[in-house]
């Protein structure tokens, strides 16, 4: 897609080593199976991703990139790309400009079926916080805004040697990572983001981010608040942690009355604080279970590759170790809650004294940034935000 993207390089894998790694282009096709998905996305992709074949060259730099020497921490960077909720009316704006952004939404309105450039740029926002049109304006926003940063600060992305992303900002970094293409993952977002509104209208459900005290005790206040609602005759209520997000901040989700029980009686749980969250299910839940076959199906028919720089699940915190790996723990994901402080954890752990990487938040919102100062004091001394907007009006909010 953009320059880093059609580049012939990839980043530096997972064996620790950095740096470039003279790779060629993955070539994005989909794999036999897959059913009507995947002859829809094959059709997709043949009018709109040129493939590129592998060279020697390639690979002699390849070699030579193996042979170069270790950075400091502080050479290497991080990228994190974030997720739903984080999406606002005017993201892209300041992007068009860079090299290949346009491209990309012009493939993405025909992945889609609809202009999604329009819709991130004049709304509405009742419209943009869909969630089968939110999740793939952030990932194309996050990737546009790597474009931005690959223009502006090459040797960040270079030297990039690792990312993670939340929720479906795993795409994105799966994407920048070449694991996946940028057609296909949309195309993947597609039908997860659809599949997902789906099932969130299929009962009355919803999420609630609380901030507890040290004696809160969320799985046991879960419990009570499914026992509630029994009491009220829903059968199987759901009613459980969805999001870890820093020492003392959760995100639970499940049926409106549970939540409702939780809100009314959350002194006796030792919650400080809770605020429904403006999305409109019970996401990383057995809730989006009837998401789960479809994504599946489309994770089936494409082309996935091992990711060339360290990229962590939400699933378990850690690093993805090879396609199948992928292919299962992106469908895990949707009714799974996201550890995202386990994997600040592993992201940023390292011997005592020694120096934090560079971390670059690249898409709308600075929210896991602001998440990385509560886990991590220390690694957000060295973050940095990309923003979606011109670099003026991201100085003004």
């Amino acid at each position: 897609m953009g320059s880093w993207a059609a580049a012939t390089w990839r980043l530096g894998g997972c064996s620790g080593r950095g740096g470039l790694r003279a790779v060629p282009r993955r070539r994005g096709s989909s794999r036999p199976g897959g059913g009507d998905r995947a002859a829809i996305l094959s059709d997709l992709l043949q009018s709109s991703v040129a493939a590129e074949e592998p060279g020697a060259a390639a690979a002699a730099e390849e070699e030579a990139a193996a042979r170069r020497p270790r950075r400091s921490p502080l050479e290497g960077t991080v990228l994190l790309f974030p997720g739903q909720g984080s999406q606002f009316v005017g993201m892209g704006r300041g992007l068009l400009q860079y090299p290949g952004v346009r491209d990309m939404y012009r493939l993405a309105e025909k992945v889609l079926g609809y202009d999604l450039l329009s819709l991130c740029l004049e709304g509405p926002r009742d419209e943009l916080d869909r969630t089968r049109h939110c999740q793939p304006a952030v990932f194309v926003a996050s990737l546009a805004a790597v474009e931005k940063l690959n223009h502006q600060q090459p040797k960040v992305v270079e030297s990039c040697v690792a990312a993670a992303g939340y929720s479906v900002g795993e795409f994105a970094a799966l994407v920048f990572a070449g694991a996946l293409g940028f057609a296909e993952a949309l195309y993947a977002v597609k039908v997860r983001a659809e599949a997902m509104q789906k099932a969130s209208e299929a009962v009355p459900s919803g999420m609630l981010s609380v901030i507890g005290r040290r004696e809160a005790n969320y799985k046991f206040a879960c419990l009570e608040a499914r026992k509630h609602c029994e009491s009220l005759g829903i059968e199987n209520p759901v009613c459980q942690i969805s999001n870890y997000l820093f020492p003392d901040s959760r995100v639970i989700a499940g049926h409106l009355q549970a939540l409702e029980f939780l809100q009314e009686n959350a002194r006796k749980y030792y919650f400080t604080r809770t605020k429904m969250l403006p999305v409109s299910g019970a996401f990383h839940t057995r809730l989006m279970e009837p998401a789960v076959e479809p994504l599946a199906e489309v994770l089936k028919s494409i082309e996935i590759q091992k990711p060339l720089v360290c990229v962590y699940s939400n699933v378990d915190g850690k690093k993805y170790m090879h396609s199948k790996h992928i292919q299962k723990l992106l469908v895990k994901q949707v009714v799974s809650p996201v550890l995202w402080e386990q994997t600040m954890h592993s992201v940023y752990e390292r011997k005592q004294g020694a120096e934090f990487p560079y971390t670059y938040e690249v898409g709308p919102g600075k929210q896991l940034g602001a998440i990385l100062k509560k886990c991590n004091l220390k690694a957000w001394k060295q973050y940095n935000h990309v923003d979606a907007l011109e670099d003026e009006e991201a100085a003004e909010t």
